[in-house]
């Protein structure tokens, strides 16, 4: 599996559906709508063969990083 999302790619922040929070996760839904660029991301495979992504995505308004999971966010038409 690649990654779904480049660096340098603007992105769009869309919290998942349903998503549960533990106690370690933080709360993105503050974020939802706003526009960022991907300036990193990292794989972590499971061990059961799944891989999955995470990304550290750059705020244009707040010139502030945030870490999102593959599904917290979407490409901007």
């Amino acid at each position: 599996m690649t990654a779904k999302y480049e660096k340098g790619q603007k992105v769009i922040i869309t919290p998942a559906e349903n998503q549960h929070l533990s106690p370690r996760d933080s709360d993105i839904r503050a974020y939802a709508g706003r526009s960022g660029r991907v300036t990193d991301y990292y794989w972590m495979d499971t061990g059961r063969g799944e891989t999955f992504y995470i990304y550290t995505v750059r705020l244009e308004a707040d010139d502030k990083d945030i870490v999102l999971h593959e599904d917290e966010m979407q490409a901007y038409r």
